[in-house]
């Protein structure tokens, strides 16, 4: 059985004026209000370029981002190292897709391929599709079933930067990636993304298509995506998560009248992500499983499915994973029992990231009992050290 109870192992690597600063940023975080506070005030000075990068870089984006560059996140990088935790560097930069940006973000994105390939610490790169999209083209090819010609023309140029991204991280040997969408563009995503599994996982799990298990179709389609890859003999690759745009998805249903595309409950979701590792470990022959959540249970779960299909501990095949800064009592235990275990860390001036940012402290307020459960664990490790110093006084 695996316990997560051991904050002296989850904060092993914070000191204790980090786990005062952890500390203060949670408590904000608790409170709806200052969230939409800092959300509106963050806004207007970056409309106005007001000067607060030097606020937001010594306190939430120091917790949550890895650096400003590649280069700036390898301290971080080798921090997480010592205790047996890889990293997976994200830029994190929300931005217009003109086709300046479109062309920005993919240089970056070929540079993290390539510094991942340099660095044995980084165990895979990251990007999100739409990035790479110019306009409305996704959207509009899941809809439609005859396009124009230059509609085409844009969907073809962004699958040819997808491939450059999952061919770049074959020639590397870097596994990487590839986010989850909105309902209304995942359909030609998916599409997309296994086309470039056929093409790069003939030997070995390159390019991770994710599945958002909120979605009660999602099950369906990990059992079909497996019919499809035993039939064409290459390795399906799955990284696991509960789902990011549950309140936007169910609003856009409500407003253009059709179904919902998220489970009406939280069991549901949690029955179907729990039920979807099951069905990856129990085809782990043909499968290679990223397990992206913060749920305790559902670590505990695949740790106890891999013991009883006699799945070594560190076996390439699956990773568990968390957001930097958050989870760590998981990250941490995990890791110390020798499994493998990554954290997905942003990086990204601090100006461009600030968006992220705010929809992360968004989403940290919204979740039930997250922003909670970090402030215990962090005040349980506080009163362990100080009982501890109290007892070396004496």
């Amino acid at each position: 059985m695996i316990h997560f109870e051991n904050t002296e192992v989850a904060f092993s690597h914070k000191s204790d004026k980090d786990l005062r600063k952890a500390y203060f940023l949670f408590k904000m975080m608790a409170s709806n209000c200052m969230v939409k506070f800092g959300k509106t005030m963050t806004n207007i000075a970056i409309k106005i370029n007001f000067p607060i990068g030097w606020i937001f870089k010594s306190t939430i984006y120091s917790h949550f981002v890895g650096g400003e560059t590649l280069t700036e996140c390898d301290k971080n990088v080798n921090l997480l190292a010592q205790f047996n935790i890889k990293s997976i560097l994200d830029y994190s930069v929300e931005g217009e897709n003109t086709e300046t940006e479109i062309e920005k973000t993919l240089d970056e994105t070929i540079r993290s391929i390539k510094n991942a390939a340099s660095q044995k610490n980084i165990a895979f790169a990251v990007f999100k599709p739409s990035a790479f999209a110019l306009g409305n083209i996704l959207e509009i090819a899941t809809k439609k079933t005859e396009l124009s010609e230059t509609e085409r023309k844009q969907l073809n140029i962004f699958e040819q930067h997808i491939d450059l991204l999952c061919n770049t991280a074959y020639k590397h040997d870097v596994s990487i990636l590839i986010d989850a969408e909105d309902f209304a563009i995942q359909d030609i995503v998916d599409k997309v993304v296994l086309r470039m599994m056929e093409k790069y996982n003939k030997q070995k799990a390159i390019v991770y298509n994710t599945l958002q298990m909120y979605r009660w179709d999602r099950l369906d389609f990990l059992r079909s995506a497996l019919e499809l890859v035993k039939s064409r003999n290459f390795i399906l690759a799955a990284k696991f998560v509960r789902g990011a745009y549950m309140e936007k998805e169910r609003l856009l249903a409500s407003n253009n009248g059709y179904k919902s595309p998220i489970h009406d409950t939280k069991e549901n979701t949690d029955r179907d992500y729990n039920a979807a590792l099951k069905f990856a470990v129990e085809n782990i022959q043909n499968m290679s499983i990223f397990c992206g959540t913060h749920n305790e249970h559902s670590n505990r779960y695949l740790a106890q499915l891999m013991q009883e299909n006699n799945i070594q501990k560190d076996d390439k095949r699956i990773f568990f994973a968390q957001l930097y800064g958050m989870s760590d009592h998981i990250s941490f235990n995990l890791a110390k029992q020798g499994y493998n275990v990554a954290k997905y860390v942003p990086y990204g001036p601090v100006k461009l990231v600030m968006p992220y940012l705010m929809r992360r402290a968004e989403e940290n307020t919204a979740v039930a009992g997250q922003t909670g459960r970090e402030l215990m664990l962090i005040m349980k490790e506080r009163n362990r050290r100080k009982n501890v110093q109290k007892k070396s006084i004496k």
